[in-house]
């Protein structure tokens, strides 16, 4: 690397070693801010000679990403910002941190996708999905999947792995020039009822159209036969064979996001039977899915953020006492009318206890979903509110780091 860039590398890791030694956080954003003020182009610097894949999505990349970097993990050094911090300082900070590896995974903000892209050069994008997402500060979707469709025509080198179930993805993707497709299954579809290209209906469902299915009436957007494939609790490989996925992470979410990865390692030329085994190692990751023991409370941690995300939380809890827990900070987005496209109902019969900054907007939609509920501000109160056993927390971005901190910054 140029002198400068040597120099701006240094003082990243110092910087973040400081803040983690202080206290202050994991280092992992305000490394790569110092780096990147030192030298502009430090990103690019520290990308070269370094096989990328980048992972993005609205929702599962920072899970996606873990396993992506474990499966790779079996060639060799992996360098990956694992803690979740998703922008180009974040980036620049875990490849500061990493020093020379062969191989980097990234999570991506999907907005930042297309500047990190012409920053790294990567070899692989995964692309997992796309749906509303904190819109009083985020692109509208199909205006994210056109962001995406750009930035892929301007990389016509770079391997594309891509949900075949998702219509924007599929959209986006389809200037690029080498994908692969997988199939993990989409619950979530009511972002994505009009086609990007022709804004004709999305058709799903009708005869003679087999499961996950879609195609648009307008025009010759439709669903494209996927080469990796959910199937129970395993992933059909691109060759045909079946292959067992044994992860602690609950939820079939969690096996689309498996499939994802490995489809990622098969593409660094690692094969599902080398890759699939060091998913099962992945317990936590920055707390998500973490669960504690407090004063004989079996607390477990889920993060929610968006309706398609709340919608995979409710089928990984477990039938136990509930927190849900709603802010409204910068980070989270203000506005929260999004409570409204999730549907509650689920929770129904359960023992439901709200908190956090917004709680009462919260109050008015559970009781217009007929949910009984509980208002217990203080986590401290909430973990003595209810009898020992599980307790399943689910909660919006700083609620869950509010939580977290309360329960010592579990990992």
């Amino acid at each position: 690397m140029p002198l400068r860039a040597k120099v701006a590398s240094t003082v990243s890791r110092t910087a973040a070693a400081l803040s983690r030694a202080a206290g202050r956080g994991d280092g992992s954003v305000i490394g790569g801010w110092i780096g990147l003020k030192i030298d502009p182009d430090l990103l690019s610097h520290l990308a070269t000679g370094r096989r990328i894949a980048l992972i993005s999505g609205t929702n599962g990349k920072t899970t996606t990403t873990r396993f992506t970097a474990a499966a790779i993990s079996v060639r060799g050094r992996v360098a990956t910002n694992s803690f979740g911090a998703n922008m180009p300082t974040g980036h620049t900070s875990a490849l500061a941190k990493a020093g020379a590896t062969a191989f980097a995974v990234l999570e991506v903000d999907e907005h930042y996708l297309p500047q990190v892209m012409t920053a790294v050069h990567p070899e692989v994008v995964a692309l997992l999905n796309l749906s509303r997402d904190q819109l009083d500060r985020a692109k509208e979707v199909a205006m994210m999947a056109d962001l995406w469709r750009q930035a892929l025509q301007r990389e016509p080198a770079v391997r594309v792995v891509a949900n075949a179930d998702d219509p924007m993805v599929v959209w986006a993707a389809s200037t690029a020039r080498h994908v692969t497709w997988f199939s993990a299954g989409q619950r979530w579809t009511d972002d994505s009822w009009v086609c990007p290209a022709c804004g004709a209906h999305i058709r799903r469902g009708e005869d003679g159209m087999a499961d996950n299915d879609w195609a648009c009436a307008g025009c010759d957007l439709r669903r494209p036969d996927p080469q990796w494939t959910v199937e129970d609790d395993g992933v059909i490989a691109d060759d045909g064979r079946w292959h067992q996925v044994r992860l602690q992470l609950p939820g079939r979410v969690n096996v689309g996001n498996a499939a994802t990865a490995l489809a990622v390692a098969a593409a660094f030329g690692v094969r599902p039977e080398h890759a699939a085994p060091p998913l099962a190692a992945v317990a936590s990751i920055a707390g998500r899915y973490a669960v504690v023991d407090r004063h004989g409370r079996r607390v477990r941690l889920l993060l929610a953020k968006n309706p398609a995300s709340w919608l995979e939380a409710f089928e990984m809890a477990d039938d136990a006492p509930t927190l849900l827990a709603i802010n409204a900070r910068d980070p989270d987005g203000l506005d929260t009318s999004w409570l409204y496209d999730v549907d509650f109902a689920p929770l129904r019969g359960r023992d439901v206890i709200i908190s956090g900054d917004r709680a009462y907007d919260l109050a008015v939609r559970l009781d217009v979903n007929e949910v009984p509920f509980r208002h217990v501000p203080l986590f401290a109160d909430i973990v003595r509110a209810v009898p020992p056993g599980p307790l399943e927390v689910i909660a919006n971005y700083t609620a869950f780091q509010d939580i977290r901190a309360e329960l010592d910054r579990v990992v």
